[in-house]
């Protein structure tokens, strides 16, 4: 995103900050404004192209932001017309329903005209004509956004987006859901994603062949967005709206309690789900594999059951899933071992700073890997890219693109050494009564140099057979992971 672009963003919010205080109420002002300044941009273009307006016609034609900023008009004015035009563009049923619906909420809540010119004044910087510039302007605007946490919806930086959908690589026949969306940012990356693997670039080989305009048209159909939040809802349309997605597939739904679209199944899923189960937990049926009032063990479980037999995920999940020893975790635990689970890639405490500290690692699923791995590959995560303090500020330490590295080829190719990586046999977790998905549990340290005392080999003070040998290993084994854990 551009300097100037940023500078008119953050000019708004300043001109809104004394009479809307709270951040969230300023993005819900702010897309107000863009999209009606935007539904006038597409009325211009078409009108210079020979076309017709189809937007402000008929009775809104008064409402046209052309019109509506005419240095003619007074700031009373001003405030009388934008006032009106939230409320019949709610009303219209000349605009299409999505409109409809975004402004169907839509209010002014403050009375100051000067404030109104100056705010609209600096809406007027931006153009339809850059969707994608724009899109990444909101996209900023909600990282703004500091009111999330109560819920335990967390806005995910977007780094570990997207290092998440690179590791899970969606293509263009794959169909996509996020069933917590939030405001969409997976899904835009996940399609931004798919438009690189065909934009020709860092390609020496030439093999990317561009999107056509009816694969471009059937991608955009193939992404979905659930949030029981309307409020995100309407953010993640106008969101996904800034990026191309004429008719986004947003919709209002509890995916925990709502079994309307259980049966939907999908290629790829992308998630972060709420962290924190309300008083009395969840309320939900009974077509869950794992009957649990816990959020997060619900919407791990969820996930498993709406993949297709070759579909792939990343979620991220607390670190608490790992190793609860309640009897709904331990299930899912085994569940997962036996169930697509290929990789666990553990994340720095901090990274949902401001907030919140809480642990968190991501679980990736693909059912045609895990079939064929006896292993699990544990990734460790100590840096990102930034630092831990709440300003979350960048340093030169990054482990995420070796991470990256590393899951690509264990796909591929097998098992890469490195400092960040353990590999655990889905047998030995399964040997357990707990199934915890902790890699040091697991982990054999050597204390030979930590003793005064020589260190000897036993065959020089005992006789013993092969089959000797092997139970005396697997006791020393066991015994070795209940002293690390």
């Amino acid at each position: 995103m551009n300097a100037e672009t940023k500078r008119h963003i953050d000019a708004a919010r300043q001109v809104l900050v004394g009479v809307v205080p709270n951040p969230t109420s300023q993005i819900d002002q702010i897309t107000n404004a863009l999209i009606y300044k935007f539904m006038d941009d597409m009325d211009q273009s078409a009108i210079k192209s020979g076309g017709d307006a189809s937007f402000f016609t008929g009775d809104l034609e008064r409402y046209a932001w052309t019109r509506l900023m005419d240095t003619r008009v007074g700031n009373q004015e001003r405030m009388n017309l934008y006032s009106e035009a939230l409320v019949k563009f709610s009303e219209s049923k000349q605009l299409p329903e999505l409109f409809r619906n975004i402004f169907k909420s839509a209010y002014l809540p403050y009375r100051s005209p000067d404030v109104l010119g100056l705010f609209l004044k600096e809406i007027d910087y931006f153009n339809y004509s850059h969707p994608e510039e724009l899109g990444n302007a909101y996209e900023y605007l909600l990282s703004i956004m500091s009111s999330q946490g109560d819920a335990g919806q967390f806005r995910t930086p977007r780094h570990i987006i997207d290092f998440i959908v690179e590791a899970v690589n969606p293509t263009k026949e794959d169909k996509v859901l996020d069933p917590a969306c939030g405001t969409g940012g997976f899904l835009i990356s996940a399609y931004k994603n798919i438009l690189k693997q065909h934009d020709g670039k860092d390609d020496p080989k030439k093999k990317e062949k561009p999107l056509t305009p009816d694969q471009r048209k059937t991608l955009m159909q193939n992404f979905e967005g659930y949030d029981i939040d309307p409020g995100m809802v309407r953010i993640a349309q106008v969101n996904m709206y800034l990026h191309q997605f004429k008719n986004p597939k947003i919709v209002q739904y509890d995916s925990l309690s709502m079994d309307e679209r259980w049966n939907d199944k999908f290629d790829v899923i992308l998630a972060n789900p709420p962290f924190m189960s309300p008083k009395g937990g969840v309320s939900t049926h009974n077509k869950f594999g794992i009957q649990s009032t816990r959020s997060e063990v619900l919407f791990v479980d969820y996930i498993m059951n709406h993949l297709r037999p070759k579909g792939r995920a990343g979620i991220i999940v607390p670190e608490g899933i790992m190793f609860k020893n309640d009897a709904p975790f331990k299930k899912l635990r085994e569940n997962l071992v036996n169930d697509g689970l290929y990789a666990v890639v553990s994340l720095p405490s901090g990274v949902f700073q401001p907030y919140s500290g809480v642990k968190t690692s991501v679980l990736f699923f693909d059912n045609e890997i895990a079939k064929k791995a006896k292993d699990i590959l544990f990734i460790n995560i100590a840096n990102d890219g930034f630092d831990l303090g709440a300003q979350r500020r960048p340093i030169s330490k990054n482990d995420i693109p070796e991470a990256l590295e590393i899951l690509n080829k264990w796909k591929l190719e097998g098992k890469v050494e490195s400092t960040l990586v353990q590999y655990i046999s889905k047998d030995l977790i399964l040997s357990k009564d707990d199934f915890v998905l902790i890699s040091e549990r697991y982990k054999i340290i050597d204390h030979g140099n930590d003793t005064k005392y020589p260190m000897i080999q036993l065959s020089e003070i005992l006789d013993y057979n092969n089959q000797q040998i092997t139970l005396l290993n697997r006791l020393i084994t066991m015994i070795a992971i209940r002293l690390q854990f």
